[in-house]
């Protein structure tokens, strides 16, 4: 099973909806579609809406963060995983280089990831090295660091994921190469299957994806699919990716 997911940021409104219902569209008749998995997660605002309108449709909701704690809390503005799922979220980001970035450690990490398993989300976990770690050789230790202090061997395995986005490539239009990728997924996999010791959870590749480059990433077959950012806001760019993978 392949997945591509759309990371809509701080981007939608309510009519917004109209980029999805495209989307599904083609998803509905893509002869490809038992293939693969469509999840977008839009923000907080539309995520209710969103997943009350998609509940029959082929289209996943998810959320782009939750908070720390289990279900309420007096931390101001914090969305929890028992909120998110209430209102019809599926799955969760957990992890993002932006969350990290503003402060996101470890152990808040490992909170979120297991106070949403534990409210039947499934998660997203992203991780990922910046220029200075790359250029410095250490991409391999700092993923190594950053699966084995969050995930652990309790989790569920069957509800994560994991995406691979090196800091260094998103919103840059520079990607790694092909061998790159594939030893740095074929390492993220053995550290996985370190940590479950049987079947490892899939793993994403996310960072400047898009219709032109995505073919170049049919050929790692260690990659399950893909979190897309800026080409996941316009459904034309987001369906060329599929079409593009499965020509």
């Amino acid at each position: 099973m392949r997945y591509f997911i759309g990371n809509w940021k701080m981007f939608g409104v309510p009519k917004s909806i109209s980029i999805l219902n495209k989307i599904n569209s083609y998803y509905s008749k893509d002869k490809n579609r038992n293939k693969y998995r469509v999840i977008m997660t839009p923000p907080y605002t539309l995520i209710e809406s969103y997943s009350k309108y998609f509940k029959n449709k082929k289209i996943s909701i998810g959320a782009q963060n939750c908070y720390q704690k289990e279900q309420f809390s007096s931390n101001t503005a914090a969305v929890s995983p028992y909120m998110l799922k209430s209102v019809g979220a599926k799955y969760t980001l957990v992890g993002h280089s932006d969350n990290r970035g503003e402060g996101d450690t470890d152990t808040m990490l490992k909170d979120k990831v297991r106070y949403a398993l534990k409210n039947n989300l499934k998660v997203v976990f992203c991780i990922g090295e910046n220029k200075t770690e790359k250029k410095n050789k250490k991409t391999l230790s700092v993923l190594k660091r950053q699966l084995t202090k969050v995930l652990e061997k309790k989790f569920n395995k069957n509800n994560l994921i994991v995406a691979y986005e090196p800091i260094w490539s998103i919103g840059t239009g520079k990607i790694p190469t092909t061998d790159e990728l594939k030893k740095t997924t074929i390492h993220i996999k053995k550290v996985l299957k370190g940590i479950f010791k049987k079947n490892s959870p899939a793993v994403l590749y996310g960072g400047s994806v898009d219709g032109s480059n995505v073919e170049m990433f049919k050929e790692i077959k260690e990659i399950d699919g893909f979190l897309v950012g800026g080409a996941s806001k316009t459904s034309k760019k987001f369906i060329d990716i599929i079409k593009n993978y499965y020509r």
